[in-house]
């Protein structure tokens, strides 16, 4: 047994440090948090100062005994977790959980996975930084404050399938998208026309080429014509030549978020695989740590980059610069994201190597020349009119750090440089006209987001840190608020006036525009949402608000603010908030009134149902149903238009019968499908439902009926096979019984069938602890020990007052009252009744006027 344990975060860095130490050192891996706040009752006790209330996760139990079983025979234990607030953070709760003594267990840190650095900590160790532990437990009580209280609200305002979540950044990131989204909906593109004049010249080497200038912008096309109609018989001139030095200069090694941006614009990662990558590189010891804020690169580094630099290109392409760190909190001003080592240009493995390439030549870049150009402006004059052109041109006259490296610009940024070069032009010197376009342009919206120009924003805004972009991009996906997607672009045709031989012409081209490639479309599930929180909730979803948070948990982490104080603060008006959001809001439907059906006099909606956006004809208090048409991916309840969602009706009409049962088509939640009686036939994605046929249907119908027929028979019960999510199965008395790859599915003798069924019988028994089948409840063995099945939920059970898991023979003692109140800590209202239909209409008719009069005063506030 070594003297020494060292607790890291990850296995893969622990591999790489036992090396470096050796034998004195054990180096153990604690696998990232090995606590959180419990789950049933929030895991904050408000009364008590929001005193937290942790647990092991069931998940870290098995890695916790073993720590604490090296801890106890080891003579001294180190804690080597990340530096910065998650890992401060981490280290105080192994201090709690293994019985250390903060205020003496040593916390060492490094930047980088080398023998130097790791040596270098070890000698230099420090205690646990509190203030950073506390800034990330404030962070994780006021989400975890925020997420709790909000999402019931929800849950109750709205009728969702799944359950909805809200949270403090999250629903910030969507309202930023989904008003993005409203300014392109809104946007009104306005037309010019771009005066282009074609002039021909001799270049250096005498051969005769073609150059362009450009003149002003017209609104009106009777302005462009104009314009034309002055320049016939007009002659060229070159009236002034400009030339003038210019200069590129690298940009900073990357932060988290520049990484995040420039991986996404030129690799095409998303943030989350950006992060999982860089996670790899680090834990391997190829790159620094890659959360920070900074672009500082330590004097070590800036040597071996001095070195290389030379090395590789010569002396005049290195320049030596320091970057200023924005960020000025010394516990968390870690490096740039730079290589380890600097003569290492590449790695082996091919998911990292694209990734580390980028760091490696950004890395090199800040440390080289600025780029030498040349810029040529030549004005020429027309004899005509007084107008004149102008003609540019840039020379790179010197590559400097452009040799290895040129930083990419999001679709909002224009470049501010031209390149391309002009012929060698003399002041006075004749130019002969080719030919003079006036075309037509038209303006455009602000692009939608992709995953790094929402980073950018966050970031430029203030809002979340390096550490929490990824983990929210992912969250507001996964919810369903946004989707990331492509578009096509739609034909939209434009004039071009042209001048050629003293005569004017005119033509009409096209292009294709609005075409957009993995950008983030809000949902209409985002859209609605976004503006119930916007009402009820200012603060959570004001942007300068959140900002403030964040620089709130900056001031606990230095020391400056109390984190209880600050939670104590934002605390007592938010929970206002949420009870009279309870008490009085209306429920959410995000209704868009479309117009009247034609047939039947009912008013035409577009609004949230429980499956998603739809259109309704009708309401639930007339006489006959409403009827009702899914909106298809691509459409919104915001942009549908009347006649768009006609169309759908007519898309479901009846297309004939089979078998005396009724055929439709129809898209669901799980794409296009044939309706045929109460059967539901998938057909495959993207097929065009009006263009079905009868016939078509019929066959769709057949396929399946052939796909469904009975393959054998076990206890006189019919047998069937088929293929679903998790691959082959057969189905028999009601269970899917998944077929290995041991057995040939095409090929399933009786003997097979026989086999696989008993064997799921078997396992069956063993699944359930107790069941009331009426009530749709199960207490269910499950590999982390007995769990509640509630309808299609899974529902983890509290532990029991000792903090000990419930066995599955005390599970079997327990009622079903007992069992309901277990499911109302996970789940609130589950068991509250719902109004009946008739009930809820008079409730609404009676509370008419009350209503009226709040949105009254909601208005006058205003």
């Amino acid at each position: 047994m070594a003297k020494n344990l060292l607790i890291v975060e990850s296995p893969a860095k622990a591999k790489t440090i036992e090396k470096i130490l050796g034998k004195d050192f054990q180096v153990k891996s604690c696998f990232g948090h090995i606590r959180d706040l419990e789950k049933a009752g929030m895991g904050i006790d408000i009364e008590r100062n929001f005193e937290p209330r942790y647990i092991i996760s069931d998940d870290k139990e098995k890695v916790v005994k073993e720590l604490k079983s090296l801890a106890s025979k080891s003579e001294e234990v180190w804690l080597a977790t990340d530096e910065d607030r998650e890992g401060e953070a981490i280290s105080w709760h192994l201090c709690e959980v293994l019985g250390l003594n903060p205020s003496t267990t040593k916390r060492i840190v490094f930047h980088e996975i080398t023998k130097p650095a790791i040596e270098n900590a070890v000698k230099n160790p420090r205690l646990l930084d509190m203030n950073l532990v506390n800034a990330q437990q404030a962070r994780r009580v006021l989400d975890r404050i925020v997420g709790f209280e909000l999402s019931p609200v929800l849950w109750r305002k709205m009728s969702m399938r799944n359950n909805l979540s809200a949270g403090r950044v999250q629903s910030v990131a969507v309202r930023l998208i989904a008003e993005r989204e409203r300014e392109i909906n809104a946007f009104a593109a306005q037309s010019s026309f771009k005066i282009d004049a074609f002039f021909t010249a001799n270049d250096a080497a005498g051969k005769n080429i073609t150059f362009k200038a450009e003149g002003a912008k017209y609104d009106q096309v009777a302005d462009a014509q104009k314009f034309l109609e002055s320049c016939i018989g007009a002659s060229y001139a070159v009236k002034d030549i400009q030339v003038k030095p210019g200069k590129r200069t690298p940009a900073p090694p990357f932060t988290t978020s520049t990484l995040q941006q420039e991986a996404s614009r030129k690799l095409g990662y998303g943030v989350a695989r950006t992060m999982q990558i860089a996670q790899r590189l680090y834990e391997n010891g190829h790159i620094t740590y890659m959360r920070t804020d900074s672009v500082n690169l330590s004097d070590t580094a800036l040597g071996d980059i001095t070195r290389t630099v030379k090395g590789m290109y010569g002396e005049a392409y290195h320049q030596f610069r320091r970057y200023k760190n924005k960020n000025q909190g010394a516990q968390e001003a870690h490096e740039a994201i730079r290589p380890t080592y600097m003569e290492k240009l590449t790695v082996d493995d091919p998911d990292w190597r694209r990734l580390y390439e980028l760091i490696w030549k950004r890395t090199m870049a800040s440390q080289m020349a600025d780029a030498e150009l040349e810029k040529t402006i030549a004005k020429i004059d027309i004899s005509t009119n007084k107008e004149e052109l102008t003609a540019s041109g840039e020379v790179i006259k010197f590559e400097g750090f452009l040799k290895v490296y040129r930083e990419d610009k999001d679709d909002d940024e224009e470049e501010d440089t031209q390149e391309g070069m002009l012929p060698p032009l003399q002041v006075k010197q004749a130019l002969p006209l080719k030919e003079m376009k006036a075309t037509e342009r038209f303006s455009r919206p602000q692009p939608r987001f992709t995953e790094a120009s929402l980073v950018k924003k966050l970031e430029e805004m203030g809002i979340g840190r390096p550490s929490t972009y990824a983990p929210t991009i992912s969250t507001i996906l996964k919810r369903g608020y946004v989707e990331k997607r492509e578009k096509e672009g739609v034909r939209r045709d434009y004039r071009i006036l042209v001048l050629k031989n003293d005569a004017i012409t005119q033509k009409q081209d096209y292009e294709m525009t609005g075409a957009e490639k993995g950008k983030l479309f809000p949902t209409d599930l985002g859209l609605v949402v976004t503006d119930f929180l916007k009402q009820y909730f200012q603060d959570i979803m004001d942007y300068g608000f959140t900002a403030k948070v964040e620089g709130e948990f900056d001031e606990v982490a230095e020391g400056k603010l109390k984190w209880n104080k600050m939670i104590d603060d934002f605390y007592s008006p938010f929970k206002k908030d949420v009870d009279n959001t309870i008490e009085n809001a209306d429920r959410i439907k995000g209704e868009h009134e479309l117009g009247i059906d034609p047939e039947s006099g009912k008013q035409v909606v577009a609004r949230m149902g429980r499956y998603g956006p739809m259109v309704q004809i009708g309401n639930a208090d007339d006489e006959d149903k409403p009827r009702f048409a899914k909106i298809p991916t691509g459409s919104s309840i915001e942009t549908i238009t009347f006649d768009e969602a006609m169309e759908l009706f007519k898309i479901q009409g009846t297309l004939g019968q089979y078998e005396g049962k009724d055929i439709s088509v129809n898209v669901g939640r799980f794409g296009p499908y044939v309706k045929w009686g109460d059967d539901f036939i998938s057909i495959p994605r993207g097929t065009d439902l009006a263009s079905v046929t009868v016939e078509q249907a019929i066959g769709f119908i057949k396929e399946k009926q052939k796909a469904d027929a009975p393959v054998a028979s076990y206890e006189d019960k019919p047998v069937t096979k088929g293929t679903g999510r998790f691959g082959p199965f057969i189905k028999w008395d009601g269970m899917f019984i998944n077929v290995p790859k041991r057995y040939d599915f095409n090929n399933l003798k009786q003997a097979d069938i026989n086999e696989l069924i008993e064997a799921k019988v078997k396992k069956e028994e063993n699944r359930y602890i107790q069941r009331w089948a009426d009530e749709k409840i199960a207490l269910e063995n499950g590999r982390w020990g007995p769990f509640i099945r509630f309808g299609k939920k899974m529902v983890k059970m509290p532990r029991k007052k000792d903090d000990v898991k419930y066995t599955p023979e005390e599970a079997a003692t327990l009622t079903l009252d007992q069992v309901k109140q277990m499911i109302e800590l996970e789940i609130p209202g589950a068991f509250t009744k719902k109004a009946p239909a008739k009930k809820k209409a008079a409730a609404k008719k009676k509370a008419a006027p009350k209503k009226a009069a709040a949105k009254k005063t909601a208005t006058k506030k205003k």
